[in-house]
């Protein structure tokens, strides 16, 4: 038999040594051992007399998967998800935004105490509980957070029970390879999983802030000097004397801050992972083969091994950063997240947090925590190409959009050919989109509008209103005391709204909905799909496609009512503060700042 043929394919020689072993104990090798091993035995020899680079990193790419499922690892799992800026000395976590990039996965705490998570979720380490938490801590294939109790919580592999914390109050925990540490509410620690290496051993005294690497742990003791235990067959738990204000555990290495604000790394240094620069830091976080630090600037630096482009971060100042195996994440100061590196499973991927969404007709744009403007979907007339600058408040519709400048100014974009997307040089509070037309509630109460004007629905009248709706060939608006008034096309009575008072309108193609004073919801016009046939309830906000309609309930869930040909009124679980529906589809902004699209998808309009 040719000895070649009978050489087992690369994706076999990978599921032999990904093979998870009968015992926990039976795989003694790391990701320092496997590294070389895995490259020997699955990358062409020429690639080993050339500089470490891309071919390299293609071949390796296959290699993490491979780590995975050998159950080995955390890449520098961080021992927190804030950094030494966000822990008091108690070693309580500030509640701001904060992220923890783990083995293939990565998890965030949103400021008002969710956690969400991203990336890979073989072993449910990507699918957190339900609840509040103040920190949130991702391992090799496991995560734990702590509740606003003190509690801890853990989900994802327990092959080794890192999963199943103890019952104690916490003030701080760390998730690493296959173990978990945390610092209890009198200063003491407790690890739990495996120990093979004694990671999980941890000693006596008491202690402000602790790192969980993949086999080993490193601790700040109250008196600013560092504690180390588990695994040393690379000197990862030499810790230097003197006194330092943050410790974080990698893979093989170790890395701290000195009180001047310094850093010192010791073990593993094959990449350069432990030969940190100069500069003053005030957060730092090892990986598997590369170390992140955030210099006292706000300003982000890495060193180390680069083959995924984990050493190189992105531009700009960060309030928190984490390191997991083959990437990193950071914060920015207004709460969105930066990652960087490796990102087969989605771990660099980071999700954009918003705090309002438009559907067009068949685009969707959505507001950011920072001001600026996404757009997605059909871009026919440049519709989903918004402008850079900041923005408070936005609207989409036909074939263009609007929004409103932090000056106060409107920039529209997309299809003018009806002037719609000439806005007039005035300073507006809230503006709504049309078909063919654009209206804009100013400073004083009046409105203006400009575009299409058929059947007079860029006319409105001389009243003050609270709120401005433009629908297809017709606008409404709540009145300063009030009521609905609609001006424009009638043909199904949607111009024509009930008597009685309203805190919000919206128009559509033939039919419109209102919030009533008392949360309930009132429709009128065309009614062929139980568009304008509401459910009972109390709602906050209504919000209208062609044929269907969407409400967000003063409980936060969503109900959607009218055609669904195109799944527009399948809305899914979960809490909403915003609902926007287009033509044939419908988006919403959760309670976590993410953003969910569901229906008709043809030009992408579904998905954020």
């Amino acid at each position: 038999m040719n000895k070649k043929a009978a050489r087992p394919s690369l994706a076999r020689r990978i599921r032999l040594l990904g093979r998870k072993p009968e015992s926990p104990y039976d795989n003694s090798m790391g990701l320092k051992e496997m590294q070389p091993m895995l490259m020997r035995e699955l990358c062409p020899k020429s690639l080993f007399s050339s500089t470490p680079g891309t071919v390299q990193g293609l071949c390796l790419l296959a290699l993490v998967g491979a780590f995975q499922l050998l159950g080995c690892g955390s890449g520098g799992a961080p021992a927190e998800s804030d950094g030494a800026r966000h822990l008091s000395k108690a070693g309580l976590l500030t509640q701001s935004a904060s992220v923890s990039a783990g083995g293939e996965h990565t998890c965030m705490v949103r400021p008002n105490g969710q956690v969400l998570c991203w990336g890979s979720n073989g072993r449910g380490q990507a699918s957190p509980p339900e609840g509040s938490f103040t920190q949130v801590s991702t391992g090799a294939m496991h995560t734990c957070g702590l509740r606003d109790d003190g509690t801890a919580a853990c989900w994802g592999d327990d092959f080794n029970g890192q999963s199943s914390p103890p019952t104690d109050t916490f003030l701080q925990l760390s998730a690493g390879g296959q173990h978990t540490c945390a610092i209890k509410s009198n200063g003491t620690l407790a690890c739990w999983g495996s120990n093979f290496h004694g990671q999980s051993s941890p000693p006596a005294g008491l202690f402000s802030q602790l790192s969980a690497g993949e086999n080993h742990t490193c601790g700040l003791k109250t008196d600013g000097s560092i504690s180390c235990w588990g695994s040393n067959d690379e000197g990862q738990l030499s810790a230097p004397a003197g006194s330092f204000i943050q410790v974080n555990a990698g893979a093989y290495h170790t890395c701290a801050i000195a009180t001047d604000g310094t850093l010192s790394c010791w073990g593993y240094n094959y990449d350069g992972q432990s030969s940190p620069p100069t500069d003053t830091f005030t957060q730092v976080e090892a990986g598997a083969w590369h170390t992140c630090g955030l210099k006292t600037d706000g300003t982000l630096s890495c060193w180390g091994s680069g083959w995924f482009g984990q050493n190189s971060p992105p531009a700009g100042t960060f309030t928190q950063l984490s390191s997991g195996w083959v990437h990193a994440c950071a914060v920015t100061p207004d709460g969105a997240v930066a990652c960087w590196g490796f990102n087969e499973q989605g771990q660099a991927s980071a999700p954009s947090f918003f705090t309002e969404v438009q559907a067009g007709y068949f685009n969707s744009c959505g507001l950011k925590t920072d001001g600026t403007l996404a757009c997605w979907g059909e871009n026919s007339h440049g519709q989903s190409s918004p402008p850079t600058g900041s923005f408070t408040q936005l609207s989409a519709g036909g074939h263009h959009a609007c929004g409103i400048k932090s000056d106060g100014s409107v920039a529209c974009w997309g299809d003018n050919s009806d002037g719609q997307s000439t806005p007039p040089p005035e300073s507006f509070v809230q503006l709504s989109v049309g078909s063919y037309h654009s209206c804009g509630l100013k400073t004083d109460g009046t409105l203006s509008c400009w575009g299409y004007n058929y059947h007079g629905q860029s006319s409105p009248p001389a009243d003050a209103f609270t709120q401005v709706s433009a629908g297809m060939g017709y606008t409404c608006g709540v009145k300063t005391d009030g009521s609905v008034a609609c001006w424009g096309e009638n043909f199904s009575g949607q111009a024509s709204p009930p008597a009685g008072t309203f805190t919000q309108v919206s128009a559509s193609a033939s039919h419109s909905c209102g919030v009533k004073t008392d949360g309930t919801l009132a429709c009128w016009g065309a009614d062929y799909d139980g568009q304008s046939s509401p459910p009972v309830g109390t709602f906050t906000q209504v919000s209208l496609g062609w044929g269907h309609s969407c409400g967000v309930r003063t409980d936060g869930t969503l109900s959607c009512w009218g055609a669904n040909g195109d799944g527009q009124s399948s809305a899914p679980a979960g809490l909403f503060t915003r609902v926007s529906a287009g033509a044939y589809h419908t988006c919403g902004v959760k309670t976590d700042g993410t953003v969910a699209c569901w229906g008709m998808n043809y030009s992408g309009q579904s998905q954020p």
